[in-house]
């Protein structure tokens, strides 16, 4: 926005600079006012050579009669009263004399030696052609900024428009609507910003549409299991039966409690992403930490942790997050490996790089674009780990993306199963 108001500014003064230098030089080569009263000045030259032949003591009312007499706004003045610079009263010598402007038109003052000090004033009406040419020239003026800034914003409506087709477009459910990167705009943070919006709301629109589905699918079964069980508790007449009924029923209960309380935890999630509190630490000393975790999960397992984080180089981030990132990766190697899991770390001028992997079945490279897609799991993994719901990996992937960071899967090349490598930047924005 702040190059929009740089625009305004400076387009509204150089509008009004511009125009008024433009007005002004017209308007002095159009009417001079030298030009316009030549025969006064000759009658006035006539009139002065007739008073010089008249006693001094009669130019006044010879001045009146002359004045009655030819309709001219003609008098004889006192030259002592006169406050004028000596250099303005020596032009009243001079053929042209010494033209002077009010607020109701011009009048001319010339003398001659023989009228010393005294001198004749003649009245003078500003030309209507003057007149006329004011109101002409302020019209142009209003004319001409308004023109200006109709050049100078008519790309900002332009824009505007765009918005608001867009913003209707999105609003009538469409939700793929974006605008148009455009290098001649004022607004160009208002339309990245609208961009970025439309892209969230769009995935989490996605993603409610997503987890109602998954949810709907994910909870039919235990339901069904319980009311099977209890309609079977219902006419069962042996109590101890009647109690092992009871039991597996507490189970898909326990089931479905899990079931909601991971989908509910998934969808507040995104209201977290506003108070991340970035932190900068030693790299490999938080690493190794991370690591730390998940050993009585290792130790349960029997596998064995490989570390490669030797490079000291330091990370910013949010080191809670980001370890919860870090842990759901390293607990996904834990369910699919089956002797070792590596963490490593390196860098390069932009980027830091964890990788994680492991020597299990690895993932198909088909499926590589969607397991990070909340509830994905694929068909060979189903109940691998008792308690999935394959929300792990999509929690891994949305707090990556808080930190401006990419998440992305490959087949790892000394273990042969998955490898999960995190790219987050140097310095976060």
């Amino acid at each position: 926005m702040k190059k929009l108001y740089l625009y305004l500014l400076t387009s509204a003064l150089l509008s009004i600079v511009v125009l008024g230098w433009l007005i002004d030089t017209f308007n002095q080569q159009a009417f001079s006012p030298d030009d316009n009263f030549h025969w006064q000045r000759n009658i006035t030259g006539g009139f002065i050579k007739q008073l010089e032949r008249q006693p001094a003591k009669q130019r006044a009312s010879f001045a009146n009669t002359i004045s009655q007499e030819f309709s001219l706004n003609v008098s004889y003045k006192d030259g002592q009263s006169l406050a004028l610079p000596s250099e303005l009263k020596n032009e009243m010598f001079t053929p042209q004399g010494l033209l002077l402007e009010d607020e109701i038109g011009f009048y001319l003052l010339k003398s001659s030696e023989n009228l010393m000090p005294d001198y004749v004033e003649l009245r003078l009406s500003k030309p209507e052609q003057e007149q006329n040419s004011d109101a002409l020239l302020t019209l142009l003026f209003y004319s001409g900024v308004c023109t200006f800034m109709w050049f100078i914003l008519s790309p900002l409506a332009k824009r505007l428009n765009v918005l608001t087709s867009k913003a209707k477009q999105f609003a009538a459910g469409d939700f793929s609507a974006r605008i148009n990167p455009n290098h001649f705009t004022y607004i160009k943070d208002v339309e990245l910003t609208f961009n970025g919006m439309a892209s969230k709301i769009e995935k989490l629109m996605a993603e409610n549409k997503l987890m109602a589905s998954s949810l709907s699918h994910d909870i039919r079964t235990p339901v069904a299991c319980m009311r099977f069980a209890l309609d079977a508790a219902i006419d069962e007449p042996d109590n101890k039966k009647v109690n092992e009924i009871l039991l597996r029923m507490e189970k898909d209960l326990d089931q479905m409690e899990d079931m909601l309380k991971s989908y509910l935890s998934f969808a507040t999630l995104e209201q977290k992403s506003h108070l991340l509190n970035f932190e900068t630490t030693q790299a490999s000393h938080y690493l190794h930490d991370v690591s730390l975790q998940i050993q009585p999960k290792l130790q349960k397992a029997e596998l064995s942790l490989l570390t490669e984080l030797n490079t000291k180089f330091e990370i910013t981030a949010d080191l809670h997050w980001l370890a919860r990132a870090i842990t759901n990766l390293l607990s996904n190697a834990c369910d699919f490996a089956t002797k070792h899991i590596q963490i490593s770390s390196y860098y390069d001028s932009q980027y830091i790089y964890i990788e994680i992997e492991d020597d299990g079945p690895g993932i198909a490279p088909e499926n590589w674009h969607k397991v990070f897609s909340p509830f994905f799991q694929e068909e060979n993994h189903r109940n691998r780990a008792g308690k999935s719901y394959g929300l792990g990996l999509a929690i891994v992937n949305k707090v990556v993306d808080w930190h401006h960071g990419k998440v992305s899967v490959s087949q790892s090349e000394s273990l042969g199963g998955a490898k999960f490598t995190i790219q987050l930047p140097k310095r976060p924005n």
